[in-house]
């Protein structure tokens, strides 16, 4: 009978953590008030997507640039990327799409894990301590290292932008979060750039493609959380309970 595992202990912030509690709390606020004078906050929904499709195009050549640091904001301030992903494919078209939704969402990831690791780590301990779900990540990699990352990036058990905080308290090295990261997110990429490309194909030919490619992408990601289940399932923390409560990126 497997023993029960007691939680990490997190302890207290020292003085010392203060100057870059401070600091982070600054870079959040800076980052909240540009996001706001630039309407990022009234856009990023599904409703808007004809609105970030032509905020985006304002950009002319600059849209690429523009368009990785929009994720790499919504990673750090709890925004949603969904909305981003499809008007990258509206914008961009289903390849270009996916390869800078790629881009920004693995650079917005590791952003957040530098800022749990160094800048908020006291915040991060406290919310760490506070959320049992949460714990499982920190359990996870001691016990599977790298294969946990790769579970919780492959199957929503966890909120996508919690858990790139989180991942800067644990043993993970950076450059093994960097590569884990962008590989396991790139086939919803995908899936979702092609799925949102076929509404702007053009040619009924394209359509088809577009539709087909995400559709099969999209199958085989179905197929991953029961096969990640049955080999990894007990000693990551995987349960019907725990995957009921994901929350979709």
């Amino acid at each position: 009978m497997p023993q029960p595992v007691e939680p990490p202990s997190v302890p207290p912030a020292s003085s010392k953590n203060w100057p870059k509690l401070v600091a982070a709390a600054v870079v959040v606020a800076a980052g909240i008030l540009v996001a706001r004078q630039l309407g990022a906050f009234e856009l990023l929904s599904l409703e808007n997507v004809d609105r970030l499709d032509a905020w985006f195009r304002g950009f002319g050549i600059w849209a690429p640039v523009i368009f990785v640091a929009v994720w790499i904001v919504a990673c750090l301030f709890f925004l949603p990327g969904l909305p981003i992903t499809i008007v990258g494919a509206l914008i961009f078209g289903p390849i270009q799409g996916s390869i800078y939704s790629s881009i920004g969402a693995t650079l917005g990831a590791t952003a957040a894990f530098l800022m749990g690791r160094y800048a908020a780590r006291g915040i991060v301990e406290g919310l760490l301590a506070k959320n049992e779900k949460l714990r499982l990540i920190d359990e996870g990699v001691r016990t599977q290292g790298w294969r946990m990352l790769m579970i919780t990036r492959l199957v929503p058990l966890f909120p996508f932008n919690a858990q790139n905080y989180v991942y800067g308290l644990t043993q993970i090295s950076l450059g093994t979060y960097v590569l884990v990261s962008f590989l396991c997110m790139l086939p919803a990429c995908i899936a979702f750039n092609f799925a949102a490309g076929a509404v702007r194909a053009g040619q009924f030919g394209k359509f088809f493609l577009y539709l087909a490619v995400a559709a099969l992408v999209f199958v085989v990601l179905s197929l991953i959380p029961g096969w990640i289940k049955k080999r990894y399932g007990g000693a990551a923390g995987l349960s019907d309970d725990s995957s009921k409560t994901g929350a979709a990126r």
